[in-house]
């Protein structure tokens, strides 16, 4: 994404599960990187008000809380709104992971978070059902429901049935992931962005090429227009807002 006064283009790094609480690598790559990087960290709910003002300094405008059961064990809810009582005065966002399957569960919880919150990987949808239909559905509920829910449209490699294969002779990027990441990016086309997920931790069955999940991004948004919002004007306006012009 470009950013406004840089040369370069931007990014945004999330801080690794296997990193916990622990910020100072992805801090140092936030100051080395200079207003070309933002970042997304994880904090425990004791974290101080000047902790918080030095990752903002470094670049940070988010959390993350994850709620993938075999990945991580998830902090109390107590404990996690804490979080986001103290982060929403500094305009921070959530970043919340979790799977389709849970999604009922932490409903509630998730409505009531008092900042923008962006969901990881579409929340996980068991893409053998209909992107129109099944448990898709509750997930979209929420997109429309609540305006301040954001959706990545990511990670296609770990959704993926089928993976990448051939169709008439060319690499077809995991096809069966677009239904569902093309009617987020048609319903909701100011609240999604693209994300890579490099470098892929916790991949078993294979590496994806990285050329093919962008080569994904003109399925899920096959119009100039589209690919504008996706990948420059929503990730400003989250990120870089003081820089962002419409």
């Amino acid at each position: 994404m470009p950013c406004a006064t840089c040369s370069a283009l931007s990014n945004v790094i999330v801080q690794a599960t296997c990193h916990g609480t622990g910020n100072r690598a992805l801090v140092d790559a936030l100051e080395t990187a200079g207003n070309k990087a933002r970042g997304v960290a994880t904090v425990k709910a004791g974290v101080t008000e000047e902790e918080l003002q030095h990752l903002h300094a470094a670049g940070m405008r988010g959390v993350r809380f994850n709620f993938v059961k075999r990945l991580a064990d998830t902090a109390p809810v107590e404990a996690l709104r804490t979080i986001a009582d103290k982060i929403a005065p500094l305009g921070w966002h959530i970043v919340i992971y979790f799977e389709a399957a849970d999604l009922a569960e932490y409903y509630d919880f998730f409505t009531s978070l008092p900042t923008t919150v962006m969901v990881d990987h579409m929340g996980r949808p068991d893409v053998a059902q209909p992107a129109h239909g099944g448990d898709f559905e509750l997930f979209v509920k929420l997109m429309r429901e609540n305006e301040n829910f954001w959706s990545k449209l990511s990670c296609p490699e770990r959704l993926s049935n089928t993976g990448p294969k051939a169709l008439d002779g060319e690499q077809c990027a995991y096809t069966d992931v677009v239904p569902f990441a093309r009617r987020l990016m048609q319903e909701f086309p100011d609240r999604v962005l693209f994300g890579t997920d490099w470098p892929h931790p916790n991949l078993k069955d294979h590496m994806p090429d990285e050329g093919l999940l962008v080569d994904w991004v003109a399925q899920i948004a096959p119009t100039e227009a589209e690919r504008q919002k996706l990948l420059v004007d929503n990730p400003m306006r989250l990120y870089w807002p003081e820089e962002y012009q419409a």
